[in-house]
């Protein structure tokens, strides 16, 4: 549901307008044919970094994840807005003859196509690699499916769910008599969508070499599964079964949760080094030096051991005691943050991570790209569109329509 707008969080983010923006992909456009997250997160990335995206969304209903609320803000969903700025949207069904022809027509001025459907699908619709690159020789054709174009899972749906439990996330996440727990973002559609934006930004190099367009094949199970190769690989070298304990299993001795006096904290000791400082910070130097804790391999067969203590000294203190004495010590350590606490994080804001972007009579809460060029934060060229912005613009200043086509696709509500 909607909140009242004086009472919103976004309220305390840093204002920003449009404008700016990096121009690393200026030249290039990418035909943006997804839904949901994992393809338009894709796409955003892209936009983020100077492309110019044409979001391509289905007459009347827009992408799926418009719908996807509550919470709303102004009538449009939260999620939408996250993963869809600096695009133009266009609406066109192109299930039918007129729709496919426009399609094409966008398809020969763009660079990129972005499409998450499965290749049955793609080649009914005739979006598919070979029947694009006929249109363009040198498009970068990007699937993002669930199980790849191939192979005996090929033609099946999927979602992010579905993805983190082929990949043994799940199993690994949560505490040993629990159920297993999916990750609390949608982590293979966002590690999926990274590496579409990869793999596109390989190929568009690869053809201002050769010239050469690409088919590129991404599927969420096979990008969440290489996300848990720190965890597969040691299996298959050891045989050992990794099990869900909490994060309590690190191949580093201490590496995992703790409670001060009045909230969690992360601690990390990762080397021997830091083991000492840690010690010392805490007024107990004659544990960090003790011979029978030396290495990282004695420290893990008396984990059992070292935990108690460590969770006996830092029960003593509140976490804001611990964190910049730790700090000091340069001992890698840190809180656990709800959602809102992240959002107020005035470092993070610096950053140019959270803003308010104001923009066209709206204000819209943005995690921003987070990545600075040149030392500059990257600004933000165009708001998450409303559905069918903008049709008529990209389809007369594009492709050339006049207003008499334009309208005649209207009537047959193909736009």
């Amino acid at each position: 549901m909607d909140q009242p707008s004086a009472s919103l969080p976004m309220n305390d983010l840093p204002p920003k307008a449009l404008g700016g923006g990096l121009d690393l992909l200026a030249g290039i456009r990418v035909l943006d044919l997804t839904t949901s997250i994992a393809g338009p997160y894709a796409g955003m990335l892209l936009g983020d970094l100077g492309a110019e995206v044409l979001k391509v969304e289905r007459p009347g209903r827009g992408d799926d994840c418009r719908a996807w609320g509550p919470p709303f803000l102004d009538g449009e969903s939260l999620w939408f807005l996250s993963v869809n700025r600096n695009k133009h949207s266009i609406t066109l069904d192109y299930s039918g003859e007129a729709g496919r022809a426009v399609l094409h027509d966008l398809a020969r001025r763009c660079d990129v196509v972005l499409v998450n459907l499965v290749s049955r699908v793609q080649r009914k619709l005739g979006i598919d690699p070979p029947a694009l690159a006929a249109l363009r020789p040198d498009l970068v054709h990007v699937s993002l499916t669930g199980f790849g174009l191939q192979g005996p899972r090929a033609d099946m749906p999927c979602y992010d769910l579905i993805a983190e439990g082929y990949s043994s996330v799940m199993d690994l996440t949560g505490e040993a008599q629990n159920d297993p727990q999916k990750v609390g973002t949608p982590a293979a559609d966002l590690i999926a969508g990274m590496d579409a934006a990869m793999i596109t930004l390989a190929a568009l190099l690869d053809r201002a070499r050769t010239g050469r367009g690409h088919a590129l094949d991404v599927a969420m199970v096979d990008s969440m599964t290489r996300f848990m190769s720190p965890r597969i690989v040691p299996y298959l070298g050891s045989g050992i079964v990794p099990r869900r304990t909490g994060a309590k299993d690190s191949v580093i001795a201490v590496y995992q949760v703790f409670h001060a006096a009045d909230a969690p904290m992360n601690l990390a000791l990762g080397n021997d080094a830091i083991w000492k400082r840690f010690w010392s910070a805490v007024g107990e130097p004659g544990v960090g030096e003790d011979p029978k804790y030396a290495s990282n391999a004695q420290r893990h067969a008396a984990r059992a051991e070292i935990v108690a203590r460590i969770a006996a000294v830092l029960k003593l203190k509140p976490r804001d005691h611990w964190l910049p004495l730790l700090a000091a010590a340069n001992v890698p350590a840190g809180p656990i943050y709800r959602a809102d606490e992240v959002a107020a994080d005035a470092a993070l804001k610096e950053r140019g991570v959270f803003y308010r972007l104001e923009a066209d009579g709206r204000a819209i809460p943005q995690v921003g790209l987070g990545i600075q060029v040149d030392g500059a934060q990257a600004g933000i060229r165009m708001a998450p569109p409303r559905l069918g912005e903008h049709t008529e613009n990209v389809l007369s200043s594009l492709l050339g329509y006049d207003n008499e086509r334009i309208a005649k696709l209207r009537a047959g509500n193909v736009i």
